[in-house]
């Protein structure tokens, strides 16, 4: 049996706030999944779609002059008078990085937007943990605000609850420059999960890119409080100064029919848009409403885009 290593009270809170035992053991048989062919540099419990050394065949190819003869099956020469080398499966560790956006327009909405991504950063590192892969850490912003690279096995579980626990929001954010400043120090390939609202002024399209390409299989989580999907179960009413929680711009709008229903449009055309340019990437898209239990989405929505198996 596995042991775990004793958590701080601390640390215990953490876990009841971000994964309930029950949880827990329904993520226990889970992997993540890659739709990409990477050379892990460890062993671990992910089998690999490339072929390696273990104990467990796979196939034959041709033997080719400079192979190791060790592998060469000579029952198979005697009866095919060809010389064949026997393949066996290999299993591999994967690299997992989470990009767990924590500006200020994600600590916001009913249930809250940066809660919600903490539990979704915790399943996903967990089942990557338990499974003997690589989870890379980063809470991002306008740029990586603080990261936990490098972590494998059971044993940092609490270190990585005591990571996303205590995150706060960190004020304006940019999800083309935290990407970049993601990609510019990452040195591993692998799969790549950008937890965020995605809520951007700005060109966000660009940052996709390094999201994409040879060295990652990305993943675009975007999460999203109710209320914001729907302005009228934020029951607000009349006239109003609103103002954005990042860069301070104030705009006095006059709350009618119309205006719900134009708002409604803009936000259902903004995340088609976002799904848009995902798809121009190959990142996979999902819209998280923070209404939707966690459970589910990693049970099953995780599973049906491939992120997990």
């Amino acid at each position: 049996m596995t042991r775990t290593p004793p958590t701080s009270p601390d640390t215990a809170e953490a876990l009841q706030t971000l994964l309930t035992p029950a949880f827990i053991r329904q993520m226990e048989k889970l992997d993540i999944a890659s739709r990409k062919l990477f050379a892990g540099t460890l062993q671990g419990e992910r089998r690999s779609k490339q072929r390696g050394q273990s104990v467990e065949f796979a196939d034959y190819r041709n033997y080719v002059a400079g192979d190791d003869l060790r592998f060469i099956d000579w029952n198979l020469y005697a009866r095919l008078d060809k010389l064949f080398l026997r393949l066996f499966m290999e299993e591999q560790d994967l690299a997992l990085c989470l990009l767990l956006d924590v500006s200020a327009s994600m600590d916001w909405g009913d249930p809250n937007k940066l809660l919600y991504a903490k539990r979704l950063a915790a399943a996903l590192a967990y089942i990557g943990l338990v499974r003997f892969n690589r989870v890379h850490l980063y809470a991002v912003s306008n740029g990586v605000v603080e990261q936990m690279p490098g972590l494998r096995g059971r044993r940092p579980i609490p270190k990585m609850l005591e990571f996303l626990a205590r995150q706060q929001p960190a004020g304006a954010g940019s999800v083309p420059e935290a990407c970049r400043r993601f990609a510019l120090g990452q040195g591993h390939k692998g799969v790549v999960v950008l937890l965020s609202d995605i809520l951007e002024k700005g060109d966000f399209a660009g940052g996709l890119r390094y999201l994409a390409g040879d060295r990652f299989d990305g993943y675009a989580v975007q999460i999203l409080a109710p209320q914001e999907l729907d302005a009228e179960k934020a029951e607000l009413r009349g006239d109003l100064a609103l103002r954005d929680v990042e860069d301070g711009f104030e705009a006095e709008v006059s709350i009618s029919p119309l205006l719900l229903q134009r708002y409604r449009d803009a936000v259902n055309g903004w995340c088609d848009h976002v799904r848009q340019e995902c798809s121009k990437r190959h990142i996979a898209w999902m819209l998280a409403r923070t209404d939707t239990p966690v459970e589910t989405l990693v049970l099953d929505s995780f599973r049906r885009i491939g992120l997990l198996k």
